[in-house]
């Protein structure tokens, strides 16, 4: 009997879901302007989204790639990341993308757009972090579930 942690395959990996969430976001400006905002303060304020989301999701991967970890989604764990921006959340590669997507969406003055965000939480949520936490569950157990307690998934 195989005594492996259980690593389900998926073909659309998150930044798939990210790059689509992206076009959504143009998609929904240009098609569908039910309510559109533009100005400074919006374009600056998606901005710094855009710049936090960026730095949040390239510092978790350097720090998955320095602690010589998989970074794609349940390749092999062989640490467990808690230090930088995992001192926050548990999924700060994932939060970054919404940021950007947030971001997006307010420097376009997409109201409809800033729907993409929290459906792109609920896609990732559910096709990849529960089952990622259960697989880091099996793989780290009494480590992962402090971890687990002391930060939040999102933030």
């Amino acid at each position: 009997m195989n005594n492996a942690p259980h690593r389900p395959k998926r073909i659309v990996i998150p930044p798939i879901w990210f790059a689509l969430g992206l076009i959504a976001v143009f998609l929904l400006d240009r098609y569908l302007p039910l309510v559109s905002f533009s100005g400074p303060t919006a374009l600056g304020l998606g901005a710094i989204l855009i710049l936090l989301g960026l730095a949040s999701a390239i510092s978790a991967a350097g720090l998955f790639r320095k602690a010589d970890t998989g970074i794609v989604p349940f390749s092999e764990a062989t640490a467990l990341v808690t230090s930088g921006a995992f001192r926050c959340s548990r999924n700060p590669m994932y939060l970054g993308m919404v940021l950007v997507l947030l971001g997006t969406a307010l420097a376009t003055g997409s109201a409809v757009g800033l729907l993409v965000a929290p459906v792109f939480m609920l896609i990732i949520q559910y096709r990849f972090i529960l089952d990622e936490e259960r697989m880091m569950r099996e793989v780290f157990g009494k480590e992962f579930e402090d971890y687990r307690r002391r930060v939040r998934r999102w933030i």
